[in-house]
């Protein structure tokens, strides 16, 4: 069977796509930052103004990816950014200055948004249109598949004595593999009908853009905030915390394995309670998670926060842009990539932010407790809003 012909292996090609670009290229930062700061000059606040410029990059590109009219294929442009940012992360390895990993690393995020917004048009129509939307579940599930695999390759290499270039080498090596089987599986996009055209006067009525939208959007962009803090040290954390430092090859870990499984979990609950409110029980779920990793400092609670973390962040993800395109649809909207980049595009804005402000207040504090819990509470405002 073609893959071209089976929603499954469209699917899977997928989930190969966002473990590729999200997962390793845009999250693996993560663990390979404590070989980072032992191995070069980078403090606290540069690899948190690292972490930033990657989400600048995805920001940026989130905004590219809403323009209409982009020259090219849809496909193309998915093909083309994953490939950059298997390059991205091979170069990082050769990088020697803080300029350079800030280059680098708006390149990743870039091409990673790139990646979520065309990967998502392309997989999200066809399974809607072959009437499997349940496996968008399987799609979305790459980034938590790709962060497992990437806290094992960094965990398992660091334990045979690889350098932090070579676990920058390794990742983008293991992104290039990912690329050649997401190319096989995602094929070109069949053309689609062209869209009725407007009644007068129906375009005021059709716009998606009314207050429960402006929410959506402006939560998505806390929960970005709210998520990133933890998401980008937690592995930062538990190697400078003695008593957590035997948490360390383990806890990235969790995450992936807590955020794989998430998006079929938190699918069932929308289901149950509706989108709205499973994503504000989701963003409560995660405050108290963040919260943990910096009120205590036994290992298990901080392992169970981290859980905690893995276990929602994906899911928000999945039901924010679920409900903004069902919101879309609802409203007779005919671009619902536009919608999907510009939600895209606030939740880059918060954790571009998210990363800088937690790096400079631990170079004022010493501590990440402030900045961990004022994304708690960036949390818990985005699930009231929503919830309204």
């Amino acid at each position: 069977m073609r893959p071209s012909s089976s929603p499954l292996l469209l699917a899977v090609g997928g989930l190969i796509s966002l473990a590729a670009a999200m997962g390793i290229g845009r999250f693996v930062y993560t663990p390979i930052l404590p070989f980072m700061l032992d191995g070069t000059r980078l403090s606290a606040d540069d690899a948190g103004l690292v972490a930033s410029a990657n989400f600048l990059g995805y920001l940026v590109g989130a905004l590219a990816g809403s323009m209409r009219g982009l020259p090219g294929s849809p496909r193309g442009w998915f093909l083309t950014a994953l490939l950059a940012s298997a390059i991205s992360s091979v170069m990082m390895g050769f990088g020697e200055s803080l300029g350079g990993f800030l280059a680098l690393r708006f390149i990743g995020g870039f091409a990673s948004a790139f990646v979520l917004v065309f990967s998502s048009a392309l997989v999200l129509d066809r399974l809607r249109d072959a009437g499997r939307p349940d496996l968008s579940a399987v799609h979305f599930a790459g980034v938590g598949c790709g962060i497992a695999f990437s806290a094992i390759l960094i965990a398992a290499l660091g334990h045979l004595g690889a350098n932090w270039q070579e676990l920058w080498y390794a990742s983008g090596a293991a992104t290039l593999l990912l690329f050649g089987l997401a190319a096989l599986l995602v094929p070109a996009t069949s053309p689609a009908p062209a869209p009725a055209a407007a009644l007068p006067g129906q375009e005021a009525r059709t716009s998606p853009f009314d207050a429960p939208l402006f929410r959506l959007i402006a939560a998505y962009g806390l929960f970005g905030f709210g998520y990133v803090i933890t998401a980008t040290f937690v592995s930062a954390l538990a190697r400078s915390t003695p008593a957590l430092q035997a948490s360390e090859p383990y806890v990235w870990l969790v995450v992936g394995l807590a955020a794989a499984p998430s998006i079929f979990v938190w699918n069932r609950v929308s289901v149950a309670i509706g989108s709205r409110k499973a994503f504000s029980l989701a963003c409560v779920a995660e405050a108290f998670g963040v919260s943990l990793t910096v009120l205590s400092q036994k290992p298990l609670l901080f392992v169970l926060g981290a859980g905690l973390l893995g276990a929602t962040f994906m899911g928000i993800t999945a039901l924010g842009l679920m409900e903004a395109r069902a919101h879309a649809g609802r409203q007779g909207h005919a671009n619902p990539r536009q919608i999907l980049a510009i939600m895209t595009a606030s939740f880059g804005l918060g954790q571009m932010a998210g990363p800088w402000f937690a790096g400079e207040l631990h170079a004022l504090t010493g501590s990440f407790q402030t900045p961990t819990l004022c994304a708690a509470a960036a949390l818990l405002v985005a699930a009231a809003l929503v919830y309204r």
